[in-house]
């Protein structure tokens, strides 16, 4: 999860493109629980990288929030119903190897302000915000139903 800056000057939220196809994926899937998805299939039609892709679903499905099987007729599908999925905890176990800002790193912060620094606290509270503010959502409240299904 990231700040920056927009060109209108204003601060925007930015999640990594990693959570961004994590969330389509499972929209996706949720449109259609009872089907099973390839990962080629869900790769064209994002028109992203299979192997990118891949890491996506794998991590999803080691989450628990996918199943996936090999073969014929095989694919990802949900572990559990889209209701019980929160949207705030995907986002938070697909964002977990990223930092809001570098002092959030105990390995690996060189920031100097860090000692007296008001701001961390601040910034952790806006972070738990944002992700209990998602998780009063489920997948279920934004499941894909593509217009020619």
């Amino acid at each position: 999860m990231r700040i920056a800056n927009a060109k209108s000057g204003s601060a925007t939220l930015r999640l990594t493109s990693f959570t961004d196809y994590g969330l389509r994926v499972l929209m996706r899937v949720a449109g259609e629980p009872e089907r099973a998805f390839t990962t080629a299939e869900l790769a064209d039609e994002f028109s992203v990288s299979r192997n990118n892709l891949a890491k996506v679903i794998s991590a999803l499905a080691g989450a628990g929030y996918l199943e996936t099987r090999r073969g014929g007729g095989g694919g990802a599908m949900l572990a559990r119903p889209a209701v019980e999925i929160r949207l705030g905890d995907v986002v938070a176990n697909l964002e977990s190897a990223q930092t809001l800002v570098e002092c959030f790193a105990s390995g690996s912060n060189t920031c100097t302000l860090t000692p007296g620094c008001r701001l961390k606290a601040r910034l952790a509270h806006a972070e738990a915000a944002f992700l209990a503010d998602l998780n009063r959502s489920t997948l279920a409240d934004c499941a894909y139903h593509p217009l020619n299904a």
